[in-house]
């Protein structure tokens, strides 16, 4: 079975929409390496149609003019790429299609295709969103960056239904980033404060 591995930059207060100004003095080497490993292995992509946008609109004109980056970029173009929108597309980046139906039943499919080894969700928040909430989504990376955006679409939106996750691994960059790994779970157990107060800072005392 595939994997669905979701990895996204975050700031500290939460957004996942990347500003310029709040993300790009934080990337340096070490995160170079990070964004490197969590690509590593994932033949496929699934993209929501503005990250897609934004991958197809940068990442061929830099694999063409054979800079730094040109490597990355042509792994990038030589990888299958699914986008999820909800009208046609024109693709000029090759290895690019259109979603197959619904999202859910799309991303059922692949996780049940031995063929495949990691799914990789970069970006697209509102897609993350969606996986988590249907149980679909295998790993949630981030790379939380040590400042408040104060602006910008956050990855947990407002709702009634809480989302638990259970640590695989944590990294703390030189520049503060914390590189987090969850996987979905369930919370430790029903508890209120009456069930906690007996090892509170007055039980301490």
């Amino acid at each position: 079975m595939a994997t669905i591995v979701s990895t996204l930059f975050i700031s500290l207060d939460g957004v996942a929409e990347i500003g310029a100004d709040w993300h790009f003095p934080y990337f340096d080497e070490n995160m170079g390496r990070a964004v490197s490993e969590d690509y590593e292995g994932a033949d496929t992509l699934l993209l929501g149609r503005v990250t897609y946008d934004s991958f197809a609109g940068a990442w061929p004109e830099r694999e063409a003019a054979g800079g730094a980056d040109a490597g990355f970029a042509a792994s990038l173009g030589d990888r299958r790429k699914i986008v999820v929108s909800r009208q046609p597309l024109e693709f000029t980046w090759r290895n690019s299609e259109l979603v197959d139906g619904d999202l859910l039943d799309a991303v059922a499919a692949l996780r049940a295709d031995d063929t495949l080894g990691r799914v990789l969700v970069a970006g697209s928040i509102s897609v993350v969103r969606q996986l988590l909430a249907a149980g679909l989504l295998d790993e949630l990376r981030l790379l939380v960056h040590p400042v408040a955006a104060r602006a910008g679409k956050r990855l947990f939106d407002e709702g009634d239904e809480r989302r638990h996750l259970r640590l695989l691994s944590s990294e703390v960059l030189p520049t503060g980033v914390v590189r987090l790994r969850y996987a979905p779970s369930s919370a430790p157990g029903a508890a209120d404060y009456d069930d906690v107060a007996a090892v509170g800072p007055e039980a301490r005392a």
